[in-house]
């Protein structure tokens, strides 16, 4: 600890963000460097707190508590309060393959969990770690890593979301012959098509990412859709192991009257769409478009705010985002302490960007949408919300209870369904013959990642539910380990 005093001389800064006005109008990240000096004064901020919470990675009341990759925080704030910038980097990809990733897409359950947090703002981890890695890949540190030796052994990975990469670098690691095999026509998952570019850079962060992993010895088969294209049980009579990582990409649908009027569409096809017409041609290309139209964004989380930033990137004429949930207390509440995740109320950037352009923030709580209705056409023109309010039912259940003359009818041209998701889709399942728990993901115990068939293991959303990235890259790391387990007798992966 560097600075025993640190984190009383220093308050937490962050580095001021692009005008939401401004960025608004093109599809570039908007978070800039804080300079070095600043950035070493929030290292310091980082107690050495004797028990560090920032990296326990546990579930409390559900949620992640700590970081899920165990990132050993105190020792690279430290490091980086002493200017050791490589010494930094060194341990932040000792736990973490993808800190450029989740430097700037997790939520950070870190800083929720930060000793420091409980009656201070806590120190500013995500950035520091983005720091980290951007000044690595800017040095020129990060390099492809070739094995010592190669086994002989091969793998095949199913899906390069961040479990599917995460396990794909680690079993190389370990020297087996990695193929991942990708239904899209580019690899990355959920990192290339789920999450904006103005969030997550395609071509300056993910493509360079995969770039360095192709040249480490990882092989990457696109458009290979296992089960269509791709026959299931070939590809595990010709590999020795196979990894399962399709993630959860069954979304949750609202079936109600209007469902099938052309302008009602699922989150992920609008958000897909979008980044593949930016990188193919530009955003006037997307097939579903915003442009010039009312835009309702029906649910939460971080889906709805990214159809929420890229339907104003679009130039929609209105933006709604409608929460069936109650809108969360400005602090938390007596029955969310520390170290939980903090359910506080908070603009993001897309409502951010709403709100500056709008002048107020564009969710409506407590609401649910009853009906959707056309035109002659067919075509999406308007739709029917309620309000609601919880109440526990017969069986002491909390569900939402319509509140009698509050329907209103709210003029709309696109809605965008942001209601999570399902699980796995089935058919590849199906087609292996993988078991399933009672909530449609692979069966496969945490920790052991294995499923009912032999060789075959299972990590990421399609084994845990819908999630976050950090958790994805935990649950693709211990699968390795396991699958490095069984291939050799025994591992030396972490």
């Amino acid at each position: 600890m560097g600075k025993p005093t640190g984190f009383i001389e220093y308050l937490r800064e962050l580095p001021v963000d692009r005008a939401p006005l401004g960025r608004i109008g093109d599809w570039n990240e908007f978070h800039p460097h804080l300079e070095e000096k600043r950035l070493r004064q929030q290292g310091a901020r980082c107690m050495d707190c004797g028990v560090p919470f920032c990296h326990t990675g546990t579930l409390i009341s559900g949620m992640a508590s700590g970081c899920p990759v165990n990132n050993v925080i105190p020792e690279w704030n430290d490091l980086v309060y002493r200017g050791l910038w490589r010494e930094a980097l060194d341990r932040l990809h000792m736990t973490n393959n993808f800190p450029e990733f989740t430097g700037r897409v997790c939520p950070a359950p870190c800083e929720g969990s930060c000793v420091l947090g409980i009656n201070e703002p806590p120190v500013t981890i995500k950035n520091i770690e983005a720091e980290i890695i951007d000044r690595g890949w800017e040095e020129g540190w990060v390099l492809p890593e070739q094995p010592k030796a190669r086994t002989g052994k091969r793998v095949a990975v199913i899906g390069s979301g961040p479990a599917g990469l995460a396990a794909a670098e680690q079993l190389n690691r370990a020297g087996h012959l990695v193929t991942v095999l990708e239904r899209e026509d580019r690899p990355g998952g959920l990192l290339m098509y789920g999450i904006p570019n103005m969030k997550l850079d395609k071509r300056e962060v993910v493509m360079r990412r995969l770039e360095v992993m192709e040249q480490s010895g990882i092989k990457f088969v696109c458009n290979a859709s296992v089960g269509d294209n791709v026959e299931a049980q070939l590809l595990l009579r010709d590999f020795d192991a196979t990894v399962l990582c399709t993630g959860a990409t069954q979304p949750r649908d609202l079936p109600i009257e209007g469902r099938s009027l052309k302008g009602v569409h699922f989150a992920m096809e609008y958000l897909t769409s979008a980044t593949k017409a930016l990188l193919d041609g530009g955003p006037d290309k997307s097939p579903i478009h915003a442009r010039g139209k009312d835009v309702i964004v029906i649910g939460g989380g971080d889906t709805g705010t990214d159809c929420v930033g890229t339907a104003l990137r679009h130039g929609c004429k209105s933006i709604t985002q409608i929460e069936i949930m109650a809108r969360p207390p400005v602090e938390r509440a007596a029955d969310n302490p520390w170290p939980e995740w903090p359910k506080v109320y908070k603009l993001d950037y897309g409502q951010e960007e709403a709100a500056a352009k709008n002048g107020a923030d564009p969710r409506v709580y407590l609401t649910t949408v009853k009906k959707f209705v056309g035109d002659a056409a067919g075509h999406l023109k308007e739709l029917v919300t309620v309000q609601v309010k919880w109440d526990r039912n017969d069986k002491g259940q909390f569900v939402p209870v319509e509140v009698p003359g509050t329907e209103q009818v709210r003029p709309v041209q696109l809605a965008l369904l942001a209601m999570g998701f399902l699980g796995p889709e089935q058919p590849l399942l199906k087609d292996l013959g993988v078991e399933c728990d009672p909530r449609s993901n692979v069966r496969a115990e945490h920790g052991r990642f294995t499923t009912n068939l032999k060789g075959v293991f299972a990590a990421g959303d399609c084994r845990r539910g819908q999630s976050l990235v950090v958790w994805a890259i935990n649950e693709g790391r211990g699968a390795a380990r396991e699958c490095d387990r069984w291939l050799m007798g025994k591992t030396d992966l972490p």
